[in-house]
């Protein structure tokens, strides 16, 4: 089989990463393959169209309502009187018809002011004065969120006026979102980008264009402003981002006997530089969920994919192509099975700086994992070069892959092998082989031991052996000339030379 049909599956053209339109942003497939600028520009202009068709059906509903009202008076006034005995049954009726069109035209106004543009930013006193803020807001600020808060007005401090503008404003947009509370995720989302997206606007014209400053200033922005607003917009009640999450786990699970052969991922985990970079690379889009800000959530799929890219480098020995990183960023993710991956993907796309989605380094990855998410869900038979009878019974748990190279394992004909139990086992041989070298060891140094002591009883019968064929023979000390002289003490001194002087 060739390389590129091993790709059919899996391979992805980079401009489909691209968007739709063809304006050279990365596109999103949150966003029906559109990139955000241009999502909301087609989501505004469905929502007006929306707005005046029910505004329409409203006032249409409304004239209905007064046409019957008016009629219904009309014949009233026209009727001859009738006897006393029956009025007492025809005025509860009457009453009843007009609590009732008083109850419609009271509707029909609701919805003309659900609809109205105003309605959605004017703050509601119904809320502040006969209900209660939702838990969500009014909890106890964390150490985290106090933490940032600080760090917000620090880093404003050096901006003066322009500064104490930006925090008076960010405070009131947090105050403004809980009267919100109602509102859809997609609604929430459209508040965020508007605020986004007037603050850009202000800073650019006080910077005088200079995108880098403002880029620096509404990253810490939004630091602030979705650090206050984690708990009550990632992953609300009104969508179904949760059963999204738990659908994609039980899907990567299922597919727990996806092998790196099966992915075509050029990456050789035998290699210890390479087996850390994966572990780095499923550490970091594990982390990712713990993180508050979307451009946090940003960085570690950013960390993750360069761990990838090193993993692939250093196996190849040559720069990594964008066709090795998908099929290896999906491997990543079926290792991984990041908690709640929908509903960060969901909330990086909906309250995420868009300029970050759409360009930069950060875009490309954020949209080559939501690729690879999308992959993941419509996996089959073919993607992986299968037929589709060995792709049930994987499925089904009937047989796994991972070791039908060994015609004795238990694994190849067992059912639902639990790769938990598979695991166990290969840990316990790993042990059995270490034992085994361990003994081996012990073995070898008892035997160097025992040719120690042999080498040493060697030597000391060669040393004997020669002491008694050459036994040692001690001779009395030699005494000197005059030694037996008694009188020497009495001999003048020997003589000294002495030199005269010519």
């Amino acid at each position: 089989m060739s390389q590129r049909s091993e790709r059919r599956g899996i391979h992805v053209d980079q401009s489909e990463l691209l968007c739709k339109k063809g304006c050279g942003y990365y596109g999103n497939a949150a966003w029906q393959g559109l990139c955000s600028k241009c999502w909301r520009e087609e989501y505004q202009r469905a929502r007006q169209k929306q707005i005046q068709d029910d505004w329409a059906l409203a006032e249409k509903l409304q004239r209905e309502e007064e046409a019957a009202y008016a009629s219904s008076h009309s014949s009233q006034s026209q009727s001859p009187a009738q006897p006393s005995q029956s009025q007492p049954s025809l005025a509860p009726f009457s009453k009843f018809e007009e609590k009732k069109t008083n109850e419609k035209t009271r509707k029909v106004t609701t919805v003309k002011k659900f609809f109205s543009p105003s309605s959605r930013t004017a703050p509601k006193k119904e809320s502040h004065e006969g209900k209660s803020h939702s838990p969500s807001f009014t909890r106890q600020p964390s150490l985290e969120t106090d933490r940032v808060s600080r760090d917000f007005v620090d880093f404003l401090k050096n901006l003066q006026k322009p500064g104490r503008e930006i925090h008076k404003q960010s405070r009131a947009f947090i105050e403004s979102m809980a009267n919100k509370k109602d509102l859809g995720a997609d609604e929430l989302s459209e508040c965020v980008q508007d605020f986004y997206q007037n603050m850009s606007d202000r800073l650019m014209t006080h910077f005088k264009g200079s995108s880098e400053k403002v880029e620096r200033v509404m990253d810490q922005v939004e630091k602030y402003i979705m650090t206050r607003l984690y708990k009550s917009v990632f992953c609300p009640e009104t969508t179904d981002d949760e059963k999204k999450d738990l659908a994609t786990q039980h899907r990567i699970r299922a597919l727990h006997w996806v092998t790196i052969q099966m992915l075509c991922v050029p990456v050789d985990e035998e290699i210890p530089e390479v087996a850390d970079s994966v572990v780095k690379a499923i550490t970091d889009i594990i982390e990712m969920d713990s993180k508050r800000v979307p451009r946090d959530k940003l960085a570690c799929i950013t960390s993750c994919s360069k761990h990838i890219f090193n993993a692939i480098k250093v196996t190849k020995k040559e720069p990594a192509s964008a066709d090795d990183f998908l099929p290896t960023l999906i491997y990543i993710v079926l290792k991984a099975n990041p908690p709640r991956l929908q509903s960060n993907i969901q909330y990086i796309t909906r309250f995420c700086n868009p300029s970050r989605l759409m360009t930069g380094e950060d875009g490309y990855y954020f949209t080559n994992l939501c690729c690879a998410v999308a992959f993941i869900e419509k996996l089959d038979a073919q993607s992986l070069n299968l037929s589709p009878e060995d792709f049930e019974r994987y499925m089904s748990g009937q047989v796994s892959p991972r070791r039908q190279d060994d015609p004795g394992s238990w694994t190849h004909s067992a059912p639902n092998v639990n790769p938990v139990i598979t695991q166990i086992h290969h840990t316990l041989d790993l042990l059995t082989c270490l034992e085994k070298r361990q003994q081996q060891v012990l073995d070898g140094a008892l035997t160097m031991q025992a040719e120690l002591h042999d080498w040493q009883d060697s030597v000391a019968r060669e040393v004997q052996d020669i002491l008694e064929k050459f036994p040692l023979e001690i001779k009395p000390r030699a005494s000197a000339i005059d030694a037996e002289n008694v009188e020497s003490d009495r001999l003048p001194p020997p003589l000294q030379p002495q030199v005269f002087a010519g």
